[in-house]
């Protein structure tokens, strides 16, 4: 009976001894898995939360608007090219994305009119296309930058008065700018050319009324200076189909 017992504690003080001697090994196999994960973690680079946090502190109230998308796309992607373009070269960036805009609006607007099924005018989406990329995209850089110069806050009322400026000033001057051009373009003489003004000029201004302050409000309130002609032209997408459709009436007879 005794040997049976000695028997048998032997066996189970053998089992208790080789679970105590597998114990460390499972807790060092813990501990490597863990180690494994931090460095998994520690090869992204730093550079990449020392960037997202100095735009989070540059643009708070751009992550506030958009719930902090650009936090991760502003460093991969398309997207944080774009914006190192916008940066290194502002002026050429905002002039190319300006005219690839306007050459989609034109298109839009032929084909809204149907002049696709008849004849497509090529001559006429270039010259859309130029004027964005020399006119509208350059002037829009400085309009934004001399407002955001000017009044720097962005309250109700700050916003409010760079909406009035800007349909007071810049929205009749540049679609004027827009009307004589095209009708240079077409061969129009200059008393053409202002009667057309006075056809068109008055009316597309009350039209903008009821489209641009919305647009203008978001723009200045929510968005950072740098990135307020790419959303102001993604808005004059709709505008410019409007646009060119107005400018391909006819020209007013002088009869």
């Amino acid at each position: 009976m005794c040997a049976f017992f000695l028997r048998n504690g032997s066996k189970a003080h053998h089992s208790l001894h080789h679970l105590c001697r597998r114990r460390p090994s499972i807790e060092s196999w813990n501990i490597k898995n863990q180690l494994q994960h931090s460095k998994v973690y520690s090869r992204l680079p730093h550079s990449f939360y020392r960037k997202t946090k100095e735009f989070e502190l540059s643009n708070p109230s751009f992550l506030a608007f958009f719930s902090g998308v650009s936090s991760s796309a502003s460093k991969f992607g398309l997207v944080g090219w774009y914006l190192e373009k916008l940066n290194s070269r502002p002026i050429i960036t905002k002039s190319i994305t300006c005219g690839l805009i306007l050459t989609a609006a034109d298109f839009s607007s032929q084909t809204i009119a149907g002049s696709l099924l008849e004849q497509y005018d090529l001559t006429r989406t270039l010259r859309m296309a130029g004027y964005g990329a020399l006119i509208v995209g350059p002037s829009l850089h400085f309009w934004f930058n001399f407002l955001s110069t000017c009044f720097p806050k962005r309250d109700v009322i700050t916003t409010f008065k760079k909406i009035a400026l800007g349909q007071t000033v810049y929205g009749p001057a540049i679609n004027s700018v827009f009307f004589s051009m095209n009708a240079v373009a077409q061969g129009e003489s200059s008393s053409e050319i202002v009667a057309r003004l006075k056809r068109d000029l008055v009316p597309t201004i009350v039209s903008g009324l009821m489209y641009w302050p919305i647009c203008d409000f978001i723009t200045f309130k929510f968005v950072p200076v740098h990135l307020q002609p790419l959303v102001s032209n993604t808005f004059s997408y709709v505008w410019n189909v409007y646009l060119t459709y107005v400018a391909s009436q006819q020209k007013v007879s002088m009869a």
